[in-house]
Formats: structure tokens, sequence, C-alpha cells
């Protein structure tokens, strides 16, 4: 670096240490943009947790060199942190327009839908924002209308994939564009910035497509209602449901409010094409002969009140699993969630449905890029540097030692984690220091209230704690006198009977 050489800073507040909480800040002298600004789901030790988002202090501490917030696609671990950022940082969002259409219908739900600034993007475009210049590149992924980034700065070309596979036939027929990549690549790109999380996964990651074949047999040959729950976001997915459906006679009903509002959304802007009268409302499913029923839902992830789990459970008000159903599990089993999608199984078994999931049949394929694929990225856009984002620790050094096969020399290899500010400029890479960074617990209403002790105690409550309501009622009139109090104790602070 010379004296006078401004460097260009990446400081990743999210995603480098764990899959979610995206978030990445670009600075170069007096302007910050920001790319993506996503949340966790909470781990098992987050008792009590609704969400996590990342520490934003040091944005806060930079509010006016903050320029706009660019998003590549609209999944929740991209966009999910929006409505609690947006509270503190008033600035414009550049995203596609499916993105945005699942970024406003966040926003209302939290209230904030009047003073963001949304600026519609399509691939290719280009915008300028102080000393950036920001394009949007096509990439396929598991939800439509996704984008990597390619940031011109003064130091040079930095390229974030975002989160990307290549997709050969991609169910929307928009390919990504491999000739941008190319092509700067062939002009020069001073920093790689790409998704890790497929890292362990050997070879290429399967087309979408392959597994609308297989929902498409499986519906076409089972006998009575169809239950399919897959993510909401994943578009492509709903629209080969939909189609398998349409061909094979079959009514749509669509339950959980995520789902019933991103198909909307995405109907509405043209990404689903949906033949009219193919959905109807649940209302009309006792209506309708089982052999012609498709009940399209959440859930897939066993979570406690989703409307899959209380049909498993036999709790739900309106649906129940009957013999001879065929419920699909159209979704990989997440991390941290295999125990309560096994026990949503087994409790569907019990009902007599018949149950498909991705470990007995091949009805999910991933999002992301394996290996393959990654050194593809790599040797289209021949970056100088090179830094993995997006994953766990494992797969950050995984896909570093990826890179170094392709050629990419050791030196020029950033492993940074949350936190770390690297340096760049033309000719040196470095880590230069580390700034707050963290995650912040949202507990109902509540922001970053809940903190390691409270997490600490709710545990010992989980395990060996007790709760207790006290109140005072008049025994003549039964009136309300005291209370009612809550009182909690855990058996290491209070012991029963002493």
């Amino acid at each position: 670096m010379t004296e006078n050489e401004t460097p260009l800073k990446l400081i990743p507040l999210g995603g480098l240490g764990e899959i979610g909480l995206n978030m990445m800040v670009v600075e170069y002298g007096e302007a910050i943009i920001v790319v993506d600004c996503g949340l966790m789901f909470p781990e098992d030790y987050m008792l009590g947790i609704d969400i996590v988002i990342p520490d934003i202090s040091y944005l806060r501490r930079n509010k006016e060199k903050v320029a706009a917030i660019f998003i590549t696609h609209g999944h929740e671990d991209h966009i999910g942190a929006l409505p609690f950022v947006l509270r503190e940082l008033d600035v414009p969002i550049y995203a596609t327009a499916l993105t945005i259409g699942l970024i406003t219908e966040k926003l209302i739900e939290f209230g904030l839908d009047k003073s963001t600034a949304f600026e519609t993007v399509r691939p290719r475009d280009v915008v300028s924002v102080g000393p950036f210049e920001v394009e949007f590149i096509r990439v396929c992924h598991s939800i439509a209308d996704c984008c990597s980034l390619a940031i011109k700065t003064p130091a040079g070309v930095v390229i974030h994939t975002g989160d990307f596979k290549m997709d050969q036939t991609p169910v929307d027929g928009e390919v990504m564009d491999y000739a941008r990549f190319t092509e700067y690549g062939s002009s020069g790109v001073l920093a790689l910035l790409s998704d890790s999380t497929n890292v362990e996964r050997e070879g290429y990651t399967p087309s979408e497509r392959e597994i609308g074949t297989n929902l498409d047999f499986i519906i076409g040959k089972a006998e009575g209602r169809v239950i399919l729950a897959a993510f909401s976001s994943n578009i492509h997915r709903i629209q080969q449901v939909m189609d398998a459906a349409d061909k094979h006679g079959r009514k749509v009903m669509l339950n959980g409010r995520s789902m019933v509002s991103n198909v909307r959304i995405a109907r509405g802007l043209g990404y689903l094409k949906i033949s009219d009268g193919l959905i109807v409302d649940l209302k009309e499913l006792e209506s309708i002969p089982n052999q012609r029923v498709l009940l399209l839902t959440t859930g897939s992830q066993g979570e406690p009140m989703s409307a899959l789990t209380r049909m498993a459970m036999d709790n739900h008000k309106q649906l129940k699993v009957r013999r001879g159903d065929t419920v699909i599990l159209s979704s990989k089993f997440i991390p941290g969630h295999e125990k309560a999608i096994s026990t949503m199984i087994n409790h569907l078994y019990r009902r007599g449905a018949d149950v498909i999931y991705e470990k007995v049949s091949e009805i999910h394929v991933s999002g992301h890029a394996s290996q393959e694929e990654l050194k593809l990225m790599l040797n289209m856009t021949k970056p100088k540097y090179f830094m993995p984002v997006h994953g766990e620790f494992r797969h950050l050094v995984l896909h570093t030692r990826l890179a170094g096969k392709v050629g990419i020399p050791t030196d020029n290899i950033i492993l940074a984690e949350d936190g770390d500010v690297v340096e760049l400029t033309h000719d040196a890479a470095s880590i230069t220091g580390r700034i707050d960074s963290g995650r912040v617990f949202v507990d109902g209403k509540g922001v970053g209230d809940v903190g390691a002790m409270v997490l600490k105690d709710r545990t010992h409550l989980s395990q060996d704690g007790m709760v207790l309501a006290v109140m005072a009622i008049n025994s003549t009139t039964g009136t309300l006198v005291y209370g009612p109090d809550i009182i909690t104790r855990s058996i290491d602070c209070f012991t029963l009977f002493s």
C-alpha cells in the first residue's frame, strides 16, 4: 500500500462463522454500503428467543456514512433483520422486484412500510452510490430473482456472489449470467467473496427441475389427499407443485401465512403462472374428493405451532391427517431441527399417512453451489484475493483450501470472521483489526434485552426449575384481591422445602 492510498474495507457483521445472519459492510473513505441484512433462527440453547439479528453498533456509530443497502435475494437470512435495522438507518434499499415485494410485506407486518425508499433493479443494472458502482448479475438459487453483486470501487472490483448454484436447466429458464462473470474475470477482479454453504459436497448440485419430475411422479400416483410442505420462499418449487397438481386434476389449497402471502406476491409480480381456478379456499376441503386435493403448507421443519405439526399431533381445528394421505416434506432437514422433524414424521405415520421425505426419496435439492461449481466461480472471475463467506468456520476453512487447489496463492486468501476489518488495496490484503460485532437476541418485542445470564437462567429453569403463580381471591365475592404474580426459581438457587 502506498502512503496515500485509501484502502477498501470489508467488514462482515454476520454470516462468517454461522449459517444465516448475512451482512457485509463495504467501506471506502467516507462512504459505506451494506450487502444483505439477514437474521438467523435461534439455536437450541437460546431458550425463548424468537430470532437473532446482527449487532449493528458499527453502523450506528457511522450512520452518516451509510449510503444504501443492497440485497442479493429474498431469503430470511438476507432480509430478515431489515425491520430492526431500518429503525436506525434511513437509507434506500436496492433489490430486484420479487425481493422488494417480500421485503415490503415484512415491513408492513412491522408497521414500517411508509418511510423506506425502495429502488427496483434488474440483472445487469448498474447503480452508482458515492464512490461505488454496483452491478446486479443474475444467478440461480432456491428463490427467484437472485443476484450476485459486482462492486466497482477506486481500489478495484469486488464480486459478492450472494447465494448461488449453477443450474443449467432452471425452472424459469433464467440461466446464470456466466458471460458477465467471465468478462469481469478478464478485465480484473480485486476480490471474490463466495458462498461457502455447500463446500463439503463434492461434484455439482442437481437442477431444481429434477425435483419437479420426482414430485410430479409422486403426486400422480397418490390415491388419496396430498399434503405437501415446502419453504414458502421457494417459488420455483411451488411452481412445479402447481403444474403437477394441474396436470393430475387436483385443486390446491394454501395453508400458512407466509405461504399465502408469498404466493400472492409472486403471482402478482408474474413469477408464478397459475391457472384460473386451480387454487381454492381451504373451506372447500370437505367438498372436494380426496383424490383431487393437494394441500400446500408450511411447517416442514417441525415447528411446534406450525399447521403440519398440529396435524401430526391431531390438534389442528380444521385439518386432520387421515389414513391414505400422502405427506411430502419437500425440504431439507435444517441442522438443529432433526429431532422435531423426526417426531413429526413419527406422528404422521401414526395417523396412517404415507410420509415421503429427503432421506427416503429425492424430493429436495439444495440451492447452493457444490465444490465443482465453486471452482468454476473462482476460475471465471480469476480474483487476485479470495475471501469465503456464508458458512460456519469449517466451511470457510474448506473453501480456502478449495481456492488453493485452483491456483489462488495462500497469501492472497483471507480467512475472516464476523467483526474482522479486512483492508484491500491494489497490491495488499490483510486483516487490520476488529470492531464490535455479535448477535442481538429478539425476544417478543424486546430487542437486545436478553443476554448470556438470562439464557443461563432459562436453561436452569428448563432443566431443574419451577414456576409459581401467586394470587389472592376474596372467598366471598370471588374478586381478585392481589396478583397474579409469577415467580420462577431454579433448583440451584432455591431449595424446595429447605
